[in-house]
């Protein structure tokens, strides 16, 4: 396919299966692993596997748009496909020649799904995952405090600390295990309040040995922030998508209700996401600050998309499986998703504006 089919394919799916069932997908991981499945059957799981491998290895343009159109329908579809990705991406990136001979095939023949589970870099004082030098590779011991995807990815990526600050990542089973002197248990599904069927759990490891064929790479000391700097904009299509999703159920509502007054609210948020998307096209060449402050002012927007959804949908919106809701919620995800202090920063500074 094209990439012109590839988001039409996407589009169509999503149009057709996915959003009637959103409500459900919200809430239940097995609807939402079925979601994925659909996703998977188009292989639309293998956007960023090189073609070398087998997958289609679109222009980051294109899977902008993907990335939009899946928030768009439903944000815990979008979210679980994004770790999906990002771990893809990041494999594909590896030096680990036999690595990627071994599993990005398997990604690009539907047969392999994966998480990641390093966003604790991010934190500071004592290393919440720690590696040490063993024969064959290093053991892993500590919490991985969140990694979404539990019975619908195989693997997952980790990141542990080793002794002299750089980090190292690699391939663990998503499955409880048990060996002779080590072992990787999973707690209980985490109760969240949006996109609470994408399975999202802590990961004990127990001197778990990362074998050096599993390895993806040695990160060098401070890499989390230098890479959380280059990446500032990578949620901003999610949260377009999610602003779009606030903008139809407001839309239905101004055409449900025939109210002029919705459609003109409808129509001022509209025209600010459009800005926003033509800010974000020319925002390659912006300075660390402007970005920040570009992601804020969509973080923002969708806020008030959402809280403008439940507005004019009334009593209604409180129900469990009213989209407004859902949407209201899933603002809330796109806020703190990838969230570093400088994103929190710029993110108060926008809502301390009056």
């Amino acid at each position: 396919m094209d990439c012109q089919d590839i988001l039409n394919s996407t589009e169509i799916y999503l149009q057709k299966c996915v959003a009637p069932q959103a409500e459900i997908i919200d809430s239940d991981s097995d609807a939402l692993k079925t979601a994925v499945a659909g996703l998977e059957d188009r292989s639309l799981l293998a956007l960023r596997v090189p073609q070398k491998w087998g997958g289609a290895e679109i222009a980051p343009e294109i899977f902008y748009q993907y990335q939009e159109l899946t928030a768009r329908y439903s944000g815990a579809l979008s979210f679980l496909q994004t770790q999906h990705h990002s771990a893809t991406a990041m494999l594909a990136n590896s030096d680990n020649e036999m690595l990627k001979s071994r599993y990005l095939p398997a990604i690009a023949q539907k047969e392999l799904r994966l998480g990641v589970g390093f966003s604790h870099l991010r934190r500071s004082g004592h290393p919440a995952v720690t590696a040490t030098l063993a024969k064959d590779g290093y053991l892993l011991s500590g919490k991985v405090p969140w990694v979404t995807g539990f019975g619908l990815f195989q693997k997952f990526i980790v990141a542990a600390v080793l002794p002299d600050e750089r980090a190292v990542f690699g391939l663990l089973p998503f499955v409880n295990i048990e060996r002779e002197n080590s072992k990787i248990t999973f707690s209980d599904i985490m109760q969240l309040i949006a996109m609470n069927s994408t399975n999202t759990v802590t990961a004990t490891l127990d001197h778990w040995l990362l074998h050096e064929s599993e390895i993806i790479s040695v990160k060098p000391v401070g890499w989390i922030s230098e890479n959380d700097s280059k990446n500032i904009l990578n949620s901003v299509p999610g949260t377009f998508g999610c602003i779009r999703a606030g903008l139809d159920v407001i839309a239905a509502a101004a055409a449900a209700k025939n109210s002029p007054f919705i459609a003109a609210a409808c129509q001022k948020l509209e025209q600010k996401l459009d800005r926003l998307k033509e800010n974000f096209q020319q925002s390659q060449h912006s300075s660390k600050a402007e970005q920040l402050a570009l992601r804020a002012q969509a973080i923002d927007l969708a806020v008030r998309c959402g809280h403008a959804a439940v507005a004019v949908s009334s009593g209604a919106a409180n129900g469990i499986v009213h989209p407004a809701g859902r949407v209201y919620r899933e603002a809330l995800v796109y806020t703190v998703s990838g969230q570093t202090k400088d994103v929190m920063a710029a993110t108060l500074d926008r809502l301390s504006e009056f």
